[in-house]
């Protein structure tokens, strides 16, 4: 290994981190083996020789016991605030059929006091097979019981009959944005209920936990995420009408463990007085949280037949924008794009995207001068004649290679049903993307999918899941290096939140959001990586998390 020479610290460090082999993405100095911490920041990068330069009398140094130390791992698209109230009750990802389902819901069921609901999240479309999400498969199991039961997808849930009758639900209902109370032939609500303001329906009536309750349940959350390497996220909501109040009554009694990025939702019927309260929001934050962005939709899921396509799917769905006049989010975004204010669009289908890259096209000089200033989220199909717009435009793309364990390589799912064959082959196109210059940010879109930076970066080079080689992968030729993959969680993080002259390199000056894995996320097998020990989270200087050497 080359040793360039150290840069010196001014003063004795905070933390001195050791015995590591450090992969820097710095192009200065790729390598080193110990690095100091003052004040939150990096002040020096050398070698073990240099550590008594950097000591001093209250300096902790703490010896990696030759694990890989890398920039903090950042998960590009998270929900960890208004997850608390997604991920509540039972967790239904575990189910494989209907089966599974019915044995799950009568357990909660039970256990249940008087006046108790049973509430469940991750709910695979598969498990319906070729039936229609419908209550009445699930009504004997419940016993009369309320019951809301969120898909995997969180663009859908599945309510019991008396759950809607609680919310006073008995026939179809029109909205101002695109979302359905399913009905039957008849006019009866089946249950299944598509898009945000479908099921906000229910959220009069649905329990839900108490502050005390919410705040215990996000710490722990965010010391889990810690645990596993995280160091921190970008948001993509602002939902929890509590959420302000929350981080800032934390922060007010301690640390939190990420540094959080939060971008609150502008949705179809918004007018100028919206946009300019959205505007004004980018001015709130704390220590180790900020409004930073904006989140649209541009359309729904494949699954719920919301995403926005340009040929319909196999059930004749998908033939339109989540905002019914896609003109007044163009007008949206531009509001905003003038304003300074970052934003980042739900785009699944390729019809969506395609308006996504014209929106920004549109914007002329001003779109150039705001590169990796707007960016799309999951693009999970998209044409060959759109990749290189994204790295012409500057559009970040921001992809979650986790939910390939939602399709199969067979196309036998519900997704690669619903788009069928042509355009189930080229899903999620991660390494065309970043062959085409893109700026590629990866993320889990925790709770739809586990929130583990490492099984992410595995799952990027895999296109399977970690630890099951006999799974088929699904569009392998799309796997990411394994340099291509720890960028996405690191450098191209920093790139899509405009922070690459302070975060995603390991270099003097740099924040302090570090984390060391046992084995090297780069090189090592990609099954390994995801199993690997993770030897220290560092977030804003603080240690965050200690594994065992």
């Amino acid at each position: 290994m080359l040793s360039a020479p150290a840069t010196p610290a001014p003063t004795a460090a905070d933390t001195v981190l050791t015995g590591a082999r450090v992969r820097t993405l710095d192009p200065a100095r790729p390598w080193a083996t110990a690095v100091a911490v003052k004040d939150g920041r990096i002040t020096a990068v050398g070698d073990a020789p240099d550590v008594r330069d950097w000591r001093g009398p209250a300096t902790e140094v703490i010896d990696l016991g030759g694990a890989t130390l890398t920039p903090g791992f950042v998960d590009g698209h998270s929900h960890p605030v208004w997850g608390v109230d997604m991920a509540t009750g039972t967790d239904l990802s575990g189910c494989r059929g209907l089966d599974d389902l019915r044995t799950a819901l009568a357990a909660a069921a039970r256990e249940l006091r008087p006046g108790q609901w049973v509430t469940g999240w991750g709910l695979d479309h598969n498990v319906f097979g070729d039936r229609p999400v419908h209550r009445d498969l699930i009504e004997d199991a419940l016993g009369g019981v309320p019951a809301f039961l969120r898909l995997y997808d969180g663009h859908s849930a599945l309510a019991g009959g008396a759950a809607l009758a609680a919310a006073g639900i008995e026939g179809p209902r029109t909205f101002t944005q695109r979302a359905s109370v399913v009905c039957d032939d008849r006019g009866r609500p089946t249950g299944h209920l598509v898009e945000h303001a479908a099921m906000d329906l229910l959220l009069p009536v649905v329990p839900r936990p108490s502050a005390a309750e919410r705040r215990t349940r996000l710490l722990a959350s965010l010391d889990e995420m810690a645990a596993a390497g995280l160091t921190g996220a970008h948001v993509m909501d602002l939902q929890s009408p509590d959420a302000v109040q929350l981080l800032d009554g934390i922060e007010a009694e301690g640390h939190l463990p990420l540094r959080l990025r939060l971008a609150p939702w502008c949705m179809p019927g918004i007018d100028t007085e919206g946009l300019d309260h959205l505007v004004a929001l980018q001015r709130r934050g704390g220590c180790q949280w900020r409004v930073d962005g904006v989140k649209f939709f541009m359309d729904g899921t494949i699954e719920g037949g919301t995403a926005w396509l340009e040929r319909p799917d196999c059930h004749g769905e998908g033939t339109e924008a989540f905002w019914p006049d896609p003109a007044a989010y163009t007008h949206a975004v531009h509001h905003l794009a003038r304003a300074g204010v970052r934003t980042a669009t739900h785009a699944i289908g390729d019809a969506a995207v395609r308006h996504v890259l014209d929106t920004v096209e549109l914007l002329g000089s001003a779109g150039a001068q705001g590169r990796h200033r707007h960016r799309i989220e999951h693009i999970e199909t998209v044409p060959t004649d759109q990749l290189a717009r994204f790295a012409a435009l500057g559009v970040v793309a921001s992809m979650q290679p986790l939910h390939t364990g939602y399709t199969r390589a067979d196309h036998t799912d519900a997704w690669s049903q619903r788009v069928g064959t042509e355009r189930a082959g080229r899903a999620w196109r991660c390494r065309d993307l970043r062959d085409a210059g893109a700026v590629l940010v990866l993320g889990s879109d925790w709770p739809i999918a586990h929130h583990d930076p490492r099984a992410t970066l595995a799952a990027a080079r895999l296109r399977r899941p970690a630890g099951e080689p006999g799974t088929a992968p699904v569009t392998p030729e799309q796997a990411l290096t394994g340099l291509m993959a720890l960028e996405g969680l690191t450098s191209h993080a920093a790139l899509a939140a405009g922070e690459e002259a302070q975060a995603g390199r390991i270099a003097p000056g740099f924040r302090a959001d570090l984390t060391a894995l046992a084995v090297d996320p780069v090189s090592a097998p990609a099954d390994d990586v995801a199993a690997a020990p993770v030897r220290l989270t560092m977030s804003g200087g603080r240690v965050t998390h200690r594994g065992v050497a």
